[in-house]
């Protein structure tokens, strides 16, 4: 092979092998490469607060104002102070409810499912209605013309842990029936009175659905009848000196009683005594029988 030859063979297989490499290692030259999308930050979405205009209206009258009465979640205490339109609301009302004796103010509260109901009232709704009813009559509108109700309104929505308005109202005429019943529940109440056991150093009464019941029922009760009130008797085993025990009876009957304020019964429309171990209803010689003798019992007069 002479030399001429060599080196054309050289040539070409460097000619060969450059080009190998080239598509090897440099397939992507001159590309153009897509970037890839910028991923935008999902912003969640703050959903808007719920709020009920304090608003009613009957024939030719009518009250509307995109203010309200306003509660903390898990709360029945009205947040104060109430808004000018609230308050020139509320002396609208009365003049119409105190020209019309014929009509009631119906008043439903609202409360979701996930709140916690501390109060001595069937539902949150409930209290908070009871609630604003105390501020009405406290105002100057007659207890009779009110009707309160709890309504469960799972779509509300908070402001900042505060719901604004969560309360309806609406102007009817009193019932044709009402005096019938209120002698059904006033027998109800006095057949099945509200029995508390506990003791005088207890911050706090846990009730069963029963006896919030009971006590939506009486306080309804006091609403409507003007010379009714709550009897709260304390009663006690026969442990101790029967002086001791008279008492200690009084002491249970008050702490009810301060109960019951606290949860939004006038204090005027309760009346708190002690029967001390007078009137056992079970036998004092076992424990058992002793523990359901100290107990207080909530009824009418």
């Amino acid at each position: 092979m002479t030399k001429t030859t060599t080196n054309l063979i050289g040539i070409l297989l460097t000619i060969l092998a450059g080009t190998y490499l080239y598509f090897m290692l440099c397939s992507s030259c001159g590309v153009t490469v897509a970037e890839e999308p910028v991923k935008k930050e999902v912003v969640p979405v703050t959903p808007k607060a719920t709020s009920y205009p304090f608003a009613f209206s009957n024939g030719d009258y009518a009250y509307n104002e995109n203010d309200n009465y306003n509660f903390n979640t898990s709360s029945s205490n009205i947040l104060t102070p109430l808004s000018q339109k609230v308050t020139n609301g509320i002396a609208s009302l009365k003049t119409f409810l105190a020209e019309n004796a014929d009509k009631v103010i119906n008043i439903t509260g609202y409360y979701k499912s996930d709140e916690v109901n501390e109060t001595m009232f069937s539902n949150l709704g409930l209290a908070r209605a009871n609630a604003v009813k105390n501020d009405l009559v406290k105002n100057g509108i007659s207890s009779t013309q009110i009707n309160t109700m709890g309504k469960l309104m799972d779509e509300m929505i908070a402001k900042d842990n505060v719901y604004l308005g969560p309360i309806a109202y609406s102007l009817a005429d009193k019932s044709a029936d009402a005096d019938d019943a209120l002698k059904a529940l006033y027998e109800k109440i006095k057949a099945n009175p509200l029995v508390l056991y506990f003791d005088t150093a207890q911050a706090s009464i846990n009730l069963t659905a029963e006896q919030r019941q009971k006590v939506s029922d009486i306080s309804r009760y006091l609403d409507k009848v003007s010379d009714a009130k709550a009897l709260v008797v304390g009663h006690t085993d026969n442990t101790g000196k029967a002086s001791t025990n008279m008492r200690l009876g009084q002491n249970r009957a008050d702490f009810a009683k301060e109960y019951l304020i606290k949860n939004g019964i006038v204090a005027t429309k309760i009346d708190a005594s002690s029967k001390g171990e007078t009137q056992p209803i079970e036998s004092n010689t076992t424990e058992d029988g002793r523990a359901k003798n100290r107990r207080t019992v909530i009824t009418l007069n």
